[in-house]
């Protein structure tokens, strides 16, 4: 959220700017040569605006389709198959082939099966798994994280990056660097220093429009991959506000599925002008078997997409629940569509379910968020406010089936301008267990009613309807 405040501040400074290069130029008594210079500046600030918010340009495309061709000239066709072919679909229940179908429309979107999962609660359990994790990789490790701290759980992890290059494992790092701006650049010079591939995301040595484009783009994926065979994401970043404080939720995953998180960090590698020495099928090795056997769908989601799928996601799977949808967002600032969506399940009759945190990190998400609940309510929709520490999960569950754990909050920023990838797992114990974490939060919740929203005095509401017009930034 951090880049989130520091995007806001950019665009209202240029806001600003704009209008007072105006009321200059109106109001301007001097000569000819005087209004010309204000009306120059005026035409700056106007493309500094655009160029903050214009869609990825060439340069980026470029270097994706690169990566892509790339892999398919040294990959074969039996893990091309796995990542692009949607080979498992049919073990779905009916119902949600077409779920599939929808998500698979996008780079490595295909399902996959010979999978086992843990599903992770608590950051204690987190760091620990991870460092063993870390502390046994042989080959490769590969990390990209939106924000990796500068604390004793964060410089523990780093550390142990650092003892895996010095032994000669392949270590890659993409550094988010603008989330992580009060980082100095001496914190990753050990790392460096020491082999560990070190790359900005967005880069003052690539090409100064490419910087500039980039900067309202955020690489908001939490991904750790070891070996090959034992992959991480979710919502959990490194630092300790995930492993000592906030309640989130994160998956380890061994299985086929490590495969499409591999994918998205090497593209995401590339794309940040990354450069690697080993074939990319050093990087899939053939996996064990696991006999849950799991299915699991890793959807990525970027900026330079025609197709958004997380928004889409959301979208079918309110259209289509029919028992209960169950959610969790730590920011809650939802799309047109995925509002419209929201409504009119509550009003089919189905149980949504919408879980935020009570208090939010920044003082302009509570406004937000509340924003949207009185008419969610009037459709039927249950919202419920998490007491204690910082809720920061990003999931939903949906009538014992379906599940979804991911880097994307309910927003336009996650929908639209990050880069972030959520796992759906189609799997009924799996469901459950979801909805059981679901149910144990909700006894530290306080459900918002319509004599709550009632209750709201005017100067919040204003408050309120004023953020509201700056969700799309949000």
């Amino acid at each position: 959220m951090k880049s989130s405040i520091i995007q806001i501040i950019i665009s209202l400074l240029l806001i600003v700017g704009i209008v007072a290069i105006i009321f200059v130029f109106v109001f301007n008594r001097g000569d000819l040569s005087s209004t010309e210079f204000w009306h120059i500046m005026l035409g700056i600030f106007i493309l500094a605006v655009i160029i903050l918010n214009v869609r990825p340009h060439w340069s980026v495309e470029k270097r994706y389709r690169h990566f892509f061709e790339e892999f398919l000239s040294e990959t074969d066709s039996t893990l091309q198959q796995q990542l692009f072919n949607n080979p498992a679909i049919n073990e779905l229940d009916p119902e949600y082939q077409g779920f599939s179908k929808l998500m698979a429309g996008v780079f490595q979107g295909s399902i996959s099966r010979n999978n086992s999962v843990e599903i992770i609660t608590d950051g204690a359990r987190k760091y620990e798994l991870l460092m063993q994790d870390l502390a046994n990789a042989r080959e490769s490790i590969n990390m990209e994280y939106f924000h990796f701290g500068d604390d004793k759980g964060s410089r523990d992890v780093r550390d142990m990056l650092i003892k895996k290059a010095e032994e000669g494992v392949k270590v890659k790092f993409i550094n988010e660097n603008i989330a992580n701006f009060p980082i100095g650049h001496r914190y990753y010079r050990s790392m460096k220093e020491s082999g560990v591939e070190v790359i900005r995301f967005t880069s003052l040595r690539h090409l100064l429009l490419d910087c500039i484009t980039k900067l309202n783009y955020r690489n908001h994926r939490k991904i750790v991959v070891i070996d090959g065979k034992i992959g991480y994401t979710g919502g959990m970043n490194i630092n300790d506000h995930y492993f000592r404080q906030w309640r989130d939720t994160h998956l380890r995953i061994e299985g086929d599925a490590v495969a499409a998180l591999q994918g998205i960090f090497l593209n995401s590698w590339v794309i940040s002008g990354g450069k690697r020495e080993e074939p990319y099928p050093f990087y899939f090795p053939k996996q064990d078997v696991h006999p849950e056997d799991k299915l699991i769908q890793i959807i990525s989601d970027e900026p330079g997409l025609n197709f958004h799928p997380i928004e889409s996601g959301y979208v079918w799977a309110l259209s289509n629940t029919k028992d209960y949808f169950y959610m969790q967002t730590p920011y809650f600032v939802p799309s047109q569509p995925v509002l419209t969506a929201l409504k009119a399940a509550g009003r089919c009759g189905a149980d949504v379910r919408i879980m935020i945190p009570d208090k939010a990190d920044t003082f302009f998400m509570g406004p937000a968020n509340k924003s949207f609940f009185e008419e969610l309510l009037h459709s039927g929709v249950k919202i419920y406010l998490r007491e204690g520490e910082f809720m920061h999960a990003k999931t939903f569950v949906m009538d014992d089936y379906l599940s979804c754990i991911g880097s994307a909050n309910l927003d336009n920023r996650s929908f639209h301008l990050n880069y972030e990838d959520n796992a759906y797992i189609y799997d009924r114990d799996l469901a459950l267990a979801n909805k059981a974490i679901f149910e144990h939060d909700l006894e530290q919740c306080k459900e918002f009613t319509l004599e709550d929203a009632a209750d709201t005095k005017w100067y919040q509401r204003f408050l309120q309807k004023t953020v509201r017009i700056f969700s799309p930034m949000l």
